[in-house]
């Protein structure tokens, strides 16, 4: 290698080295400091920096194919081993960028889910111009891409049509927003409930009570039943009240005095459906039933209120010198007079039996 040529390679490769060394230094300064990694500028930087050591690098293999033959390595490969790096960085590069902003609009307060569906659209649309880019520096023009992805997309979409019909329910999750990230579903049809935390491209991860993810394809979406509690407008109490029987003249009073008490409650929302109501002879209990509204969707809220309106309820009980009933049977022995009040059968009868025998035959 002449002397000119071998100045030019080491220039070249100090020119490499310093560029790959000041990319290592900019990626340093925007995984430590917030700012540089929001930074358009710094993800502009940093792909600059990169191309500029793959230009170099070819140019470097470039003059080693001049004066050396070297049969693995030929001008078009090395042109197209550049185009699919470069392809790659900045790919990769706007990749990251979009990933940092999403994050930072969902920390700032925008849905989660049209901010990733959003993201996920500018990443597709990126895919599909570096695919429309790379095939003209191959000579493939946009006419022949179209009809090589028409081709192709028969053949995919008959060779996985479960897949496409997953990212078509996908999109229309996205469109009809049954549910976001972040809410609470249910589905009565299967055994699917838990809190959402991510919505794919082809299945949504659902996390469940007991912290197991649960992996659903969006197809199902598309056929089940499902319910998002998560929207509720409010919690429900509903409870039954049993009251002695011998507290039948107090019954009165103390319905009248929970539903009061429910009224003046600031836990209850007075424009839902308040009830308190004496509404059953039970087989051992009066029950009164009791049916109204909390103001607060939270779980944790809504038990602390529940057992408010309970303590409560056992409070005006017990003020009335009334109790709750337990279920109870009352038992006649023969030869005890029969029921209560009745009068005794005249005449020697038969002696009680001994408890255990057999009733008498006949």
């Amino acid at each position: 290698m002449p002397l000119g040529t071998l100045s030019e390679f080491l220039v070249l490769s100090g020119l490499a080295a310093t560029l790959g060394l000041s990319a290592a230094v900019v990626s340093t300064l925007m995984r430590r400091r917030h700012e540089w990694s929001h930074s358009i500028l710094a993800h502009l930087l940093r792909i600059g920096l990169l191309t500029g050591m793959v230009f170099a690098l070819r140019r470097m293999a470039g003059l080693a194919l001049d004066h050396y033959d070297i049969p693995q390595l030929s001008a078009d490969l090395v042109n197209t081993l550049t185009a699919a790096v470069i392809c790659a960085i900045v790919m990769r590069e706007l990749f990251m960028l979009i990933n940092r902003l999403t994050h930072a609009q969902i920390l700032k307060g925008s849905d989660p889910t049209s901010a990733r569906a959003i993201a996920r659209v500018l990443k597709l649309g990126l895919a599909l111009v570096a695919a429309l880019a790379f095939g003209e520096h191959f000579g493939i023009g946009f006419s022949g891409l179209l009809a090589f992805g028409g081709i192709g997309g028969i053949a995919v979409g008959l060779a996985s049509k479960d897949i496409l019909g997953n990212v078509f329910s996908g999109i229309m999750l996205f469109f009809d927003r049954p549910f976001n990230i972040g809410d609470w579903v249910s589905s009565p049809d299967r055994k699917i409930e838990g809190t959402v935390e991510e919505i794919g491209w082809r299945m949504t991860r659902i996390m469940t009570f007991d912290h197991r993810p649960l992996y659903v394809p969006n197809s199902v979406f598309s056929s089940i039943c499902l319910e998002n509690p998560g929207r509720m407008t409010n919690r429900r109490i509903m409870a039954t009240i049993g009251l002695r029987y011998e507290d039948a003249g107090r019954v009165e009073a103390v319905t009248r005095d929970i539903r009061d008490m429910l009224r003046a409650s600031p836990l209850i929302d007075q424009s839902q459906t308040l009830l308190v109501y004496f509404n059953e002879f039970a087989a051992s209990s009066l029950n009164i039933m009791v049916y109204c509204f909390t103001r607060t969707t939270n779980w944790g809220e809504w038990l602390e209120a529940q057992q408010e309106v309970f303590l409560g309820i056992i409070r005006i009980v017990q003020s009335h010198g009334a109790d709750f009933a337990f279920p109870t049977q009352t038992l006649y022995l023969a030869g005890d007079g029969g029921a209560a009040g009745a009068p005794a059968a005249p005449g020697p009868g038969p002696a009680a039996a001994p408890a255990g025998a057999p009733p008498p035959a006949g």
